[in-house]
């Protein structure tokens, strides 16, 4: 690469931030962020300096391996790409296909190649046996998207740019740098906020960063935010404050709201939420009368035993107060690249319940399991029993649930399969590991994230270094695997057509796929027929895909309709190329109740599936509180899950794997700060220094996610040096959320007791 400064989006983390790289004789000189960047103006987080880091990584992998009795080899490409092929079509084989698994790690919605190949890959790969990061995070959104609005993909997004009131329950923006709602430099915008006469409210069982920014603050108890959320809701009909202003036009079944909200009182739920009922009032009070206000809620609300409900309650609130599709409340974005009407086009809405999972009959959701079910798929005999795996961009060994068991489970199987770049505490398990290139070799798109951004823009960014020959993309692995997936399935030929499908896909590529996206979507130009050159193309990758797939419907896209009108045209991959600080393509703006895409084209409140699930949020009121601890996951602004423990830049300074505890339970344990404690549940024990903290409520701990690289046969040198402990050693992978089938992540109980070792150091 030439030297000089380049442009691109920092891909670690939602906030799309843009950064000017320098480069010196072929090596990045400095990271800094980009002002003239229209979405982030400058604004980077401590995590840019990691994407030197990772490119620059000596334990990063760059050649397919293989292991055998003398240890890890290398393996040329088509050697590894073909043994793999063939052991994975060995286990369809004699097993059946849903006897291979596959889970689909975060860093895949960071990359549109990834996303492109991903479904031809899954295609080809032919098992029900699905499985992602979705069931632990974002599912219940999806789930309330899909329910209330029609489509798992058209979330809505906090207005937070004009919004004069922001509740935030479960969240920590400041440390995640929004989470579905791609906010660079939130704390500008907060501060912004406020110079505006507006406020924030934060609501969580620790006083986050975020909290410490907030003009009010509120502790609760762990899993009870569905019964907070309720009495707000039951406030709000008590008081005849209900206004959904434009929404009243297409929404139903308010009454079924109101009759389901009459048990839950602010008093009634007081004990178990922890918080007073004055205060439940004020709450639902402001949240109403503040004509610009929004609640916004994430991870806390998500991934607990009440996460579907949670969800639910948190868009119902924000409906029932008028806030939905306004102004400075939840509003839809327009992406260039809008997914949501791709999948509309092709049948692709969303689906829940289709099947259930074979031990436990937990129901998929958009063909994926619950993540927490993997280890007994693996580990339980009978038909349908996971024998191989492939990860592809994920250690979920540690951020998923019971990682003990899922090392059990891995460590039995008859073949697995990682494309990875880092030999880590999933891939150790690993047959074979296909290393792709690093994110700083490949173009980048945020086709996901501008879908959760707080203002629509488009960015492009060129590779920043040209990939070694014997290099591969993730999605040129994928494609190649599932060619030959495919071969095999057909006896080794797959007739002239299809063949020549295989090698235009593989020919246009993602930028070819999305050039035809951005041209087709939202802000390009009606185009007719393609050129001269593309269209065949198009036509025989139709041939390899299955009918109702998104791509096929590219060139069924036109631009929008008339409401759009006054927004850019002609929007391609060459234009963006002209732009690369990116696009600025406008405000959120209402879009209801157009962009709906239920049968009756309504917003439904009161979806069954959650007006089912209340019988047991009311047993929970007659529940005792407190008689154990409850612990929570916390996340650091210089860390993302498991994967950016490898920069000793992000690492450096004071331990930040530590069991946060209040002084009260602190003292009844008999422990000090900075003591060794040990947690232990049902699923296993951690050891990890205390933290003792007034931050944290009373009756909680809290420990961080992504944690725990002690396993032997990992090369993550400086993440071991920095181990730390595994949360979901001690997550028991037996506790859902029965309505969305995510992963209990807070909540679960725990027992915390001085070290064996520190009693022996104290006597």
């Amino acid at each position: 690469m030439e030297n000089g400064i380049h442009y691109r989006t920092c891909h670690l983390c939602e906030a799309m931030c843009g950064v000017a790289i320098e480069m010196r004789d072929g090596h990045i000189a400095s990271v800094r962020g980009d002002r003239d960047d229209p979405f982030s103006h400058g604004h980077i987080c401590p995590k840019a300096v990691a994407l030197k880091d990772i490119h620059n990584d000596p334990d990063r992998l760059t050649r397919p391996l293989q292991r055998t009795a003398e240890g890890w080899k290398e393996l040329d490409w088509d050697c590894a790409l073909d043994l793999v092929a063939r052991r994975l079509h060995q286990v369809r084989t004699e097993h059946g296909r849903n006897a291979v698994g596959v889970y689909l790690g975060n860093p895949n919605v960071h990359n549109h190649g990834a996303l492109v190949a991903n479904l031809p890959f899954l295609r080809a790969l032919g098992t029900q046996n699905r499985f992602s990061a979705t069931s632990n995070d974002q599912l219940p959104h999806m789930l309330a998207n899909l329910e209330m609005f029609g489509h798992q993909l058209l979330f809505p997004i906090p207005d937070i740019d004009h919004t004069e009131l922001l509740i935030c329950i479960g969240a920590n923006p400041l440390a995640s740098n929004g989470s579905l709602m791609s906010v660079p430099d939130l704390k500008g915008r907060l501060k912004a906020l406020k110079a505006r006469g507006g406020e924030l409210v934060v609501i969580d069982p620790r006083r986050t960063e975020t909290a410490r920014q907030a003009d009010a603050f509120h502790f609760i108890r762990p899993g009870s935010d569905a019964l907070l959320l309720m009495a707000m809701v039951n406030v709000l009909f008590a008081e005849n404050r209900v206004d959904l202003g434009a929404a009243q036009h297409w929404t139903r079944d308010l009454e079924l709201v109101r009759l389901a909200c009459l048990p839950y009182t602010p008093e009634a739920v007081a004990q178990q939420t922890g918080i007073e009922p004055v205060i439940i009032r004020d709450l639902a009070h402001r949240l109403a009368t503040t004509q610009r206000a929004v609640l916004y809620g994430r991870i806390g609300t998500s991934t607990q035993s009440f996460g579907g409900l949670a969800t639910w309650l948190i868009y119902l609130l924000n409906i029932l107060t008028g806030k939905l599709d306004a102004t400075g409340g939840l509003m839809f974005t327009q992406p260039a690249v809008d997914l949501v009407t791709l999948g509309a086009l092709s049948g692709q809405r969303g689906h829940v319940g289709r099947r259930t999972s074979r031990v436990r009959g937990l129901p998929e959701f958009g063909g994926e399991y619950p993540a927490s079910t993997m280890a007994e798929e693996m580990l339980t005999p009978g038909n349908g029993r996971i024998r191989a795996f492939v990860t592809i961009a994920g250690n979920p060994v540690l951020s998923s649930p019971g990682g003990q068991r899922l090392d059990e489970g891995l460590a039995q199987l008859d073949f697995m399969v990682s494309i990875d770049y880092y030999l880590n505490e999933t891939t150790r398990h690993a047959d074979i590991i296909l290393p792709p290139t690093s994110a700083l070799e490949r173009s980048h798109y945020d086709v996901i994230f501008n879908m959760l951004s707080v203002r629509n823009v488009a960015k492009y960014s060129e590779p920043l270094f040209q990939p070694d020959d014997n290099a591969r993309h993730d999605w040129q692995i994928m494609l190649e695997l599932a060619h030959r997936l495919e071969r095999l399935k057909r006896g080794g030929s797959l007739g002239l057509r299809r063949e020549l499908g295989w090698r235009a896909l593989k020919r246009i590529g993602p930028d070819g796929l999305l050039d035809l996206a951005l041209r087709t979507g939202p802000y390009g130009q009606p185009v007719g027929r393609l050129q001269p050159l593309l269209q065949p193309a198009v036509d025989l990758i139709e041939a390899v895909l299955p009918e109702r797939h998104p791509l096929k419907h590219l060139t069924g896209l036109s631009p929008l309709d008339r409401r759009w009108q006054d927004l850019p045209k002609g929007l391609s991959l060459a234009a963006l190329r002209d732009q690369p600080h990116g696009l600025d393509l406008g405000p959120l703006r209402p879009s209801l109740p157009d962009r709906l895409y239920t049968r009756d084209r309504q917003v439904h409140l009161a979806p069954r599936r959650y007006l089912e699930d209340l019988p047991r949020l009311y047993q929970r009121l007659s529940e005792p509180v407190g008689g154990h601890l409850q612990l929570i996951g916390r996340r650091h602004l210089r860390s993302n899950n498991s994967w950016m423990h490898n920069s000793q830049r992000l690492v450096k300074g004071p331990e930040r794997c530590t069991l946060m505890i209040h002084p009260r339970d602190a003292s009844l344990a008999g422990l000090a700060n900075g003591d060794q404690a040990e947690v232990t549940s049902e699923a296993g024990r951690i050891v990890l220094p205390v933290e003792i903290t007034e931050d944290i409520m009373p009756g909680v701990v809290s420990v961080p996610h992504g944690w725990g690289h002690t396993r032997a046969g990992t090369t993550q040198r400086v993440a071991q040096a920095h181990a730390g402990a595994s949360i979901n050693d001690v997550i028991r992978d037996n506790q859902v959320d029965p309505v969305s089938g995510t992963s209990v992540l807070n909540g679960q109980a725990v027992t915390v007791t001085r070290h064996a070792n520190e009693q022996r150091r104290r006597a």
